[in-house]
């Protein structure tokens, strides 16, 4: 089976967005590289009313989603197990390595929080991972969801169409990706970098090293220091010796 991304949301219309189109869209629909479904949780309420919400116990504003609600929705879904990942703005941040991980399993099954979340104990109890895309607060999982998703999908081998492309994006290695330009080699008085003209594919690649390190230490000292630090040689990283 292809990998199966489940989405628990009550709005299942906001799919699939831009999980829909262009490389991504067309190894879905047209290729059957990857498959999306979506789960409307609504249908998992037995109030005649349909709500999925109560107040939160302890007092405060807003709503919380119903345990019991949000495992019926699950409970509801077939196939071989995958990682379960609730998008939580208190969530472990979203990285390329679980990104990775995820991509090479049969697929995964992510639920969509709204007003103040989802009761904690289907968390507990189900086994799911709170996942961050950002320090931001959203007002729902949706968007956060479709992030997942497509970072995912997109190591597919075969969705992208060229796996050499992938290897030296920002992340990958643990730097950041290299500046890029393309026609016209003039733009508002701003040049292409020499180099990259130049047709010495040595210097080339020495040069968007460059850029990666230089830019990596600039805007993300956070992963210019593991870098860094996993560069440095076995015995220097024992005796705690710079580069």
């Amino acid at each position: 089976m292809p990998f199966t991304a489940s989405v628990l949301t009550m709005f299942p219309e906001a799919f699939p967005g831009p999980l829909g189109v262009s490389l991504i869209g067309s190894a879905w629909r047209e290729r059957g590289l990857w498959s999306l479904e979506t789960v409307d949780i609504r249908g998992f309420s037995t109030d005649r009313r349909g709500f999925l919400d109560d107040t939160p116990a302890g007092g405060g504003p807003g709503a919380v989603l119903k345990a019991d609600v949000v495992a019926r929705a699950v409970d509801s879904l077939s196939g071989p197990a995958r990682p379960l990942l609730y998008m939580s703005a208190r969530g472990r941040p979203l990285t390329q390595a679980r990104v990775r991980e995820w991509a090479k399993s049969d697929g995964v099954v992510v639920l969509c929080g709204r007003f103040e979340g989802v009761d904690q104990r289907v968390l507990d109890a189900r086994g799911f991972e709170e996942v961050s895309v950002g320090d931001a607060v959203l007002a729902g999982g949706e968007a956060a969801a479709m992030v997942v998703i497509e970072a995912c999908v997109r190591l597919i081998p075969g969705v992208l169409g060229q796996a050499d492309s992938l290897s030296t994006e920002s992340f990958e290695d643990g730097l950041l990706e290299h500046p890029q330009y393309t026609r016209p080699r003039t733009f508002e008085g701003l040049e292409i970098p020499e180099v990259l003209v130049s047709g010495d594919h040595s210097k080339v690649a020495k040069w968007r090293q460059e850029q990666r390190e230089t830019t990596t230490r600039e805007r993300r000292p956070d992963l210019w220091a593991q870098h860094s630090a996993n560069s440095q040689p076995r015995g220097a990283k024992a005796r705690g010796e710079d580069e």
